[in-house]
């Protein structure tokens, strides 16, 4: 099979490997549809190291068609149309049993400890199968449409971290396709009112197309005097950030209200510090948090969630891209250029 193989920081070649093999316990699926995630991007350049072997198949994001069944498996047969949940847990940790699994002490994922979806095949562990992260998508669900399930189920993650209510006012950090779930599942939690900043232009079009009620360039027009004027001088209920730029973190909390909540969903790069003026989180009572990957309740949440129309999937995907593209796929998402990039086959 043809596979995207990732030898280290800026090294990822499109190359004809053997495709994968399975035991009894295991499921061999053909990749339909993949998305580049800025976590990806993170592992090419050499910021994400954790997990990431070399050389090996990474991506994360996908979905596909069983193809082959191992002789002991009894939930799937050839042709079923399936999506993967990449993080493995092991159920038994101290994590796993305090409703923590998407940060269990012994996870494993798809995509870094196992080959991921940048690849014609991906094999589907016995470990995975138990634990029930095979998951089959509904016929009417496009590739296309079933591909994003797993950012989304991180996404609904981070809004149940940050604590979105009916009626808050709601500012997102970020108008990549992390950052448009956000407002679609902050609107969909009875958010007032959603102001998104972002300074490339397209993005900011498509988060009012996403049901943002403000998108900002923070360039050229000031976040902070929007904030206090849309909420008579208190601040909003919840800031997420939906990018992981350091340096953004003190304005960010200093847009809360007294008792607001700054979420951090956004991965960083490893070893880079923040300052954070400590005053904001004492006086004014504020609650920092964070959000790392899904639950597999979250994932069936968000495929829920996508089947029933309630999520624009058109406005969070940039298509057309095949893994001849996988560079290309990767570097847009970098740069900016279009939103969550798909490869389909």
């Amino acid at each position: 099979m043809r596979a995207a193989i990732f030898h280290g920081p800026n090294d990822l070649k499109l190359e004809e490997v053997k495709k994968p093999e399975i035991n009894e316990n295991e499921v061999l699926v053909k990749v339909n549809a993949s998305a580049v995630c800025g976590t990806d991007v993170r592992i090419f350049e050499g910021k994400k190291t954790k997990g990431v072997r070399t050389p090996s198949v990474i991506g994360h994001e996908l979905v596909g068609t069983v193809v082959e069944v191992g002789a002991q498996v009894k939930d799937f047969f050839e042709g079923d149309r399936v999506g993967v949940m990449p993080v493995i847990p092991c159920r038994k940790c101290y994590y796993c049993l305090n409703g923590r699994e998407n940060v269990c002490a012994n996870r494993t994922a798809i995509g870094y400890e196992y080959d991921g979806g940048f690849a014609e095949y991906v094999r589907i562990p016995s470990a995975a199968l138990e634990a029930g992260n095979l998951v089959k998508i509904p016929d009417h669900l496009s590739f296309e449409q079933a591909v994003i399930t797993e950012p989304l189920a991180c996404c609904v993650n981070g809004q149940r971290k940050a604590n979105v209510k009916m009626g808050d006012v709601v500012v997102i950090i970020g108008g990549g396709p992390i950052g448009l779930m956000h407002v679609q599942l902050a609107k969909i939690a009875g958010a007032k009112s959603v102001i998104l900043s972002e300074p490339i232009g397209h993005r900011r079009e498509k988060a009012l197309l996403a049901g943002a009620d403000f998108a900002v360039n923070p360039e050229n027009e000031s976040l902070h005097d929007l904030v206090l004027s849309e909420t008579d001088g208190l601040g909003a209920d919840v800031v997420i950030m939906a990018i992981g730029v350091p340096f953004l973190v003190n304005s960010s909390a200093n847009l809360l209200k007294k008792g607001g909540t700054l979420n951090l969903f956004a991965g960083f790069t490893n070893g880079v510090m923040s300052e954070i003026d400590p005053n904001v989180i004492h006086y004014n009572e504020i609650t920092v948090n964070g959000t790392s990957a899904l639950t597999r309740a979250d994932y069936h949440k968000s495929l829920s969630l996508i089947a029933s129309g309630q999520i624009n999937t058109e406005v969070l995907t940039t298509t057309g891209y095949t893994l001849d593209d996988i560079e290309q796929a990767i570097l847009d998402v970098k740069n900016g250029n279009g939103m969550k990039t798909v490869i389909t086959q």
